[in-house]
């Protein structure tokens, strides 16, 4: 019975299992709407709730609300194509970067080699994942753009914390740009049996990450006590991070069917995801303590800024790409 059930999961054509997967998202966040409801009328009629059940019940609203507004917008993206997502991704580059450009000043001197990023780097890097030209793109920004942006920045003859300035630049285009472009640049994959299907796993890729931020978010505030790293993110517990990788994992192996991967790959696959992500909340949130900051931006109420939805993707992303690349391609 099981067996059957697989097999005609593994079978449906990728536009129907998308429209599965969509639906079951849908569905989950209908459920965490309706309980965010419920929380907030339980405590309205509290006559003294405590600050801390108001914080936790506003910020789970306001997520659960953010995350109908972020499913709609990928869910256009994939059902434009691949042109849709690239675009897609291309504008949360953009953003991205204009945060952490926002939160690290720069000097005159900089200014044209970010008007070279923005305007110059984005939209190339992107079109390279378009065309599927892989050469090019793996090396785009760690090579060429690498030794041209100071090499452009000199020419302003600023050498006031030059190394500083030329090191908060590089930092932020290899995050906001090439890492979180390997996310997208999963479509160009030549993946062996899985033709066509690629779609399919960049919304695994992106569920997974992201359920696993969830995950962990409740998890910790529900049985969290022993912290990871209190000074760097004194939200991020041990027991949200077992409770909420564990679970994700599970979640991972039963969407098998929607990858090249058996159940274990994927659980395996997933793994990897929840690791590389929770080390990319930790990287960035130091950041943010360094420049006194606590969240990249404001952009999207209830999650912060881009930046702090993309930032376990930025770790995340690069690794799983290059893993199903060296294991799964032809």
């Amino acid at each position: 019975m099981i067996n059957n059930v697989f097999n005609a999961l593994e079978n449906l054509n990728p536009s129907h299992k998308f429209y599965w997967l969509m639906g079951a998202v849908a569905a989950l966040l209908l459920v965490a709407s309706i309980i965010g409801a419920l929380l907030k009328s339980r405590l309205s009629q509290q006559q003294n709730p405590s600050e801390k059940s108001q914080k936790l019940v506003n910020n789970l609203v306001s997520r659960v609300n953010a995350w109908w507004v972020m499913v709609a917008v990928l869910a256009v993206a994939f059902l434009a194509g691949k042109l849709g997502t690239i675009i897609l991704f291309a504008a949360i580059s953009y953003f991205a970067l204009r945060e952490f450009m926002t939160l690290t000043p720069t000097r005159k001197g900089d200014h044209r080699t970010l008007s070279l990023a923005f305007f110059l780097l984005i939209p190339l890097h992107y079109y390279l994942i378009y065309i599927e030209w892989y050469a090019l793109f793996s090396i785009l920004i760690p090579v060429y753009a690498f030794l041209l942006m100071p090499s452009i920045s000199v020419l302003a003859q600023d050498t006031e914390h030059f190394l500083e300035r030329a090191a908060k630049i590089q930092w932020g285009v290899m995050i906001t740009i090439y890492c979180i472009s390997h996310a997208p640049a999963l479509l160009l994959l030549p993946i062996t049996n899985y033709a066509g299907q690629n779609a399919l796993l960049l919304f695994y890729f992106l569920l997974i990450v992201q359920l696993s931020d969830v995950l962990q978010y409740v998890f910790g505030n529900l049985f969290g006590k022993t912290k990871v790293a209190p000074i760097v993110s004194p939200n991020k517990t041990l027991e949200g991070l077992v409770g909420g990788g564990l679970s994700t994992i599970l979640v991972g192996a039963a969407l098998w069917w929607i990858t090249p991967f058996t159940p274990i790959q994927s659980a395996c696959m997933a793994a990897i995801i929840v690791i590389m992500g929770f080390l990319g909340g930790l990287v960035m949130s130091a950041i943010k303590r360094s420049l006194g900051a606590k969240d990249w931006g404001n952009m999207i109420e209830g999650h912060g800024g881009m930046l702090d939805r993309m930032d376990s993707v930025s770790f995340a992303a690069p690794i799983f790409f290059h893993l199903v690349r060296y294991f799964f391609t032809a």
